[in-house]
């Protein structure tokens, strides 16, 4: 008999109130950040998404920016150790190992820590979720750990506003940089937004100076700006040689720099990733798997 009366307005509300908290997202649960030394950024889910398998290759490998290597190296390093470091721009051409040098530098750090010693995390942030950097580095600046954030193919275009966001969480908030995150990140741009856009700002603003610095004001917070440029014949050639002797792919050397310089030509350049899809090509004409 009570099942047939009608519903008192309390009841009502009461199934409201439990239909709405089932519709409601959940609390994205809390990520162990000892569960990998590498994480995915997953903005949507507003949680850190871990990769138990890198793609990277072995920092030996990389050939032809044994400069700026170096100094990448360097800078982690004492990064890594709790002393001063800078956020770094990797910059220039195209497949020159710019992301596969963060990611081998990251390896080789951790490879070298003495035992004990909590190994370094790299997070890896994507362009599109840039505007949720303060919402990340609030998760972060409480872990013990240390932290690269790296954000491969950063730039910015027209009417894009986020590059607001990463000035301020990087140097220019009020609570500014975490002491245990540093900023990496790769862009075909030396100051990440294109230079038709530069141009524009100073041909329309009544004062050209100032539009142009709050532009490029963003790479400035890069203490390091690292440049890729175009191998030369040597160098390609280099780095098709050390691939082949990390594989053991063994094969006429005449007849490997006939036919690596051929790859080159029709692809209309040189650079370290032409150099590994050719090992690619030629590992797989020889039955052979690349394993690391």
């Amino acid at each position: 008999m009570k099942d047939m009366l009608p519903e008192t307005l309390e009841e009502k509300i009461d199934r409201l109130i439990a239909t709405i908290a089932r519709l409601a997202p959940r609390e994205p649960e809390a990520t162990d950040l000892a569960a990998a030394d590498c994480f995915v950024w997953s903005a949507e889910a507003g949680r850190l998404e871990p990769v138990h398998r890198v793609n990277r290759v072995e920092i030996a490998l990389i050939r032809g920016v044994d400069r700026v290597r170096d100094i990448l190296d360097d800078n982690t390093r004492r990064f890594a150790a709790g002393l001063p470091a800078n956020n770094a721009l990797l910059w220039g051409a195209r497949g020159m190992g710019k992301s596969s040098l963060v990611k081998a530098v990251h390896a080789a750090i951790n490879r070298d820590l003495a035992e004990g010693e909590p190994p370094l995390k790299l997070i890896e942030i994507h362009r599109e979720d840039i505007d949720t950097l303060p919402k990340l580095l609030s998760i972060l600046k409480s872990a013990p750990f240390r932290f690269v954030l790296f954000c491969d193919d950063l730039s910015f275009d027209h009417d894009d506003t986020s590059y607001k966001s990463l000035k301020a969480a990087l140097e220019g908030g009020v609570e500014g940089r975490p002491d245990n995150v540093i900023f990496y990140a790769t862009s075909n741009r030396r100051h990440l937004l294109p230079r038709d856009m530069i141009d524009n700002e100073r041909s329309t603003a009544i004062n050209p100076g100032e539009a142009v610095e709050e532009k490029v004001s963003l790479s400035d917070r890069f203490g390091l700006w690292l440049g890729f440029h175009k191998c030369s014949q040597d160098e390609y050639l280099e780095m098709i040689d050390g691939y082949v002797r990390h594989y053991g792919l063994e094969t006429d050397p005449e007849a490997l720099r006939s036919e690596a310089l051929e790859w080159a030509t029709t692809r209309g350049s040189r650079s370290g990733r032409v150099a590994w899809q050719f090992v690619q090509d030629l590992a797989g004409r020889m039955g052979r798997r690349l394993d690391a």
